[in-house]
């Protein structure tokens, strides 16, 4: 087993719930219930999600967060549930749109569950630049709250 860490991850901070226990590393984990859409991503675009997710509640937008967790084996029955109860679907993902596995989750959804589908998939990906080193350049390549929030609208509408 290979493990990624995401460096941008490395200064979070918070509190660890003293109650927590091992977890199923190859399944996905539903981290925001939701009812309008799912939301699908990994690694450092998670807390991007969530801050989406919040936003979109103030505006009556219920997302559903899916943390993939683990991305080979892919968990397709958590996605798949998850898109049967929002009939629709925004994948987050920090690499370049073509070849990317948001553009493989996008397919398996496709293919597995194109009639609970309410509208087309949507993908939000980096910039198919090679990433920069300054911060604002970078943080203008890679997904952010905000664009997601818009695909989430566009998605939603």
């Amino acid at each position: 087993m290979l493990i990624f860490e995401h460096g941008s991850l490395y200064n979070a901070e918070g509190t660890l719930d003293e109650t927590v226990e091992a977890v199923e590393l190859d399944t996905a984990a539903v981290r925001r219930s939701g009812t309008d859409v799912s939301v699908i991503t990994y690694g450092g675009s998670l807390p991007k999600a969530l801050a989406a997710a919040e936003t979109l509640a103030g505006e009556g937008i219920s997302a559903e967060v899916v943390d993939l967790r683990t991305l080979r084996p892919l968990d397709d029955a958590t996605v798949m549930a998850s898109i049967g109860r929002t009939h629709r679907a925004v994948i987050i993902d920090e690499a370049w749109r073509s070849g990317s596995l948001a553009a493989e989750i996008s397919s398996r959804i496709t293919e597995q569950a194109f009639y609970e589908l309410d509208a087309p998939v949507q993908r939000v990906c980096s910039a198919e630049v090679p990433i920069p080193y300054a911060r604002q350049l970078e943080e203008a390549a890679l997904p952010q709250p905000a664009t997601i929030v818009d695909a989430v609208r566009r998605t939603v509408s």
